[in-house]
């Protein structure tokens, strides 16, 4: 059976900071395309970055690029999200997602597996 499970969302303040985390099981991580979305209330789900089994290639948003770091350490099965300097736009459910096809795209058609979600809310 597989399973991917998003931890670390939470309130913080605008400008703070917080790190998302994701394991899969079911799955040979290493093997894996990873990447977070995420979906505000009456909005479409978006890719917001996205990483090659290796690690070596990303992609991000542009509402993202400069403040979000995608990363993942394949020896402990895990994916992150590093977010920084937060705004409020970026308030959503922050959703992992796992693929084992490759490709180059952060679209939610491109990946067969997701968690159920961590929120993340921005404040004033």
């Amino acid at each position: 059976q597989v399973r991917v499970v998003e931890s670390g969302g939470g309130l913080v303040q605008a400008g703070g900071s917080l790190r998302l985390s994701c394991t899969t099981s079911g799955l040979s991580f290493a093997n894996l395309r990873m990447g977070w979305f995420r979906q505000a209330p009456g909005k479409e789900r978006e890719g917001v970055s996205c990483i090659s089994w290796s690690g070596h290639n990303t992609d991000y948003a542009d509402s993202v690029k400069g403040r979000f770091t995608i990363s993942r350490d394949n020896a402990k099965s895990t994916l992150y999200l590093q977010m920084n300097n937060l705004k409020p736009e970026d308030t959503a459910m922050y959703y992992c997602a796992a693929t084992r096809d490759g490709g180059s795209m952060c679209r939610t058609e491109d990946f067969a597996f997701f968690g159920q979600g961590t929120q993340v809310t921005v404040s004033l």
